[in-house]
């Protein structure tokens, strides 16, 4: 009689490990994979995200199967959010065997925005990275990076015309509940710059942006200032990082600043 091949393979991973040695993560890191992803009622976008997927190994057992994380990948009806992130983490967890375990994802996210005057629209792109570290809860974290714009204060109030500015870079890192959107995040934190960056802009938008911005002056001080207040007035948000980073126009250096309370 000839029994199946997986019958007749030996199944190394499950035996036993003498060195009684317990591994906090085991599993596969920098896994490029398309994934459908869904980020509140809208349908689901296809992005393409870098996976790094890991578990908890008993000190009696040899090794984890690599082959399983990306199985869980391969499932037709696989639609990634932040609502069903426990559920992804469940469902590795006892498909691997294990008590704990830590995924990551980072993808880039689009939004359609519309131009603020001629209502031209383009898209966004911003840089996400989702976090899920399960036990017996699940515990989510999200990581923004957004692009604004900073005018600066004092620039505008010595000088007799204009104000330099420069491009910003936002990076938040919050832990948030599955009622939190990216959407929502994101446009949290655009809010509080001196103004909001936009794919396409006809000369209407210019105009409004840049005065826009005039009349909004913000050092990098206030950018964090200003959204970490935003953050914690949220009740879906226990807690948050966050760092700007200002691309000074008129020095060879960056202006920096974080408040962590993660």
């Amino acid at each position: 009689m000839n029994l199946p091949l997986t019958h007749r393979l030996e199944d190394v991973q499950n035996t036993p490990d003498k060195r009684q040695l317990t591994i906090d993560r085991v599993g596969i890191k920098s896994l490029r994979y398309p994934i459908f992803f869904q980020s509140h009622t809208d349908t689901p976008i296809r992005v393409v995200a870098d996976f790094n997927m890991y578990v908890h190994l008993a000190a009696d057992v040899k090794g984890t199967h690599m082959s399983r994380f990306v199985e869980l990948l391969e499932k037709p009806d696989l639609v990634f959010s932040l609502r069903n992130m426990s559920a992804f983490m469940t469902e590795m967890l006892e498909l691997l065997g294990a008590q704990h375990g830590h995924v990551s994802l980072r993808f880039p996210y689009f939004i359609t925005k519309a131009a603020p005057v001629s209502g031209v629209k383009s898209v966004m792109d911003y840089d996400i990275t989702l976090t899920a570290d399960y036990t017996d809860t699940l515990d989510l974290t999200v990581k923004a990076e957004i692009p604004v714009t900073s005018l600066c204060p004092c620039s505008k109030k010595i000088s007799d015309y204009g104000a330099h500015n420069q491009r910003s870079l936002v990076t938040v890192e919050a832990r948030i509940n599955e009622d939190m959107t990216l959407d929502t995040l994101i446009q949290l934190i655009e809010e509080q710059a001196s103004s909001q960056l936009y794919g396409l802009l006809k000369r209407p938008d210019e105009k409004y942006v840049t005065e826009f911005a005039y009349d909004n002056p913000k050092f990098v001080e206030d950018l964090v200032r200003d959204i970490a207040v935003a953050l914690a007035q949220q009740d879906t948000v226990s807690g948050f990082r966050v760092e700007c980073e200002n691309f000074e126009s008129i020095h060879n250096h960056s202006a920096y600043a974080v408040i962590d309370q993660l």
